[in-house]
């Protein structure tokens, strides 16, 4: 990603990204990489990242259950982490930002997909995105559906 510029909000997506992929690494959660030492690629520390990925780190469990109900060929444990974390934040703001645009979720985690991983992993985020998109146009709650799911509801 070197000689590339992030700025603004997606300079905030690119940094939740680091932290939730630091969290991950290290088996702990967001708040506890927040309170030591992080690295990231471009500061100072947008405050829209921490919301970002602490809201993230706060519903993994459901948004895993999303893109699982939404992937058809892989596993959330074979997916690169970097394409976990992308569709996490993504879904994540389409679910609970209620500022930010489905599209808008979408194409920045496409757009960072791109900075951050291949082609395949851009067209695939897409994928996966496209079809959860099109059942919360369809009027379905996902995150509700999950969450019902959990508590042991059909």
């Amino acid at each position: 990603m070197s000689g590339v510029r992030i700025l603004g909000r997606t300079r905030a997506r690119s940094q939740a990204l680091q932290l939730l992929f630091q969290a991950e690494v290290v088996g702990r959660s967001v708040d506890d990489v927040l309170d030591g030492a992080y690295a990231l690629s471009d500061g100072p520390l947008d405050a829209y990242a921490v919301e970002l990925a602490c809201g993230v780190d706060g519903l993994r469990p459901s948004l895993d259950r999303i893109i699982a109900r939404h992937s058809h060929a892989w596993s959330i444990s074979r997916m690169p982490a970097v394409d976990r974390n992308l569709m996490r934040i993504a879904l994540y703001e389409m679910v609970c930002e209620d500022g930010v645009e489905i599209p808008v979720a979408i194409d920045e985690a496409v757009e960072l997909a791109k900075a951050y991983g291949s082609d395949d992993t851009s067209r695939f985020i897409n994928g996966l995105l496209g079809r959860v998109a099109a059942d919360i146009e369809a009027g379905i709650d996902v995150l509700a559906e999950e969450t019902h799911e959990q508590e042991g509801g059909a």
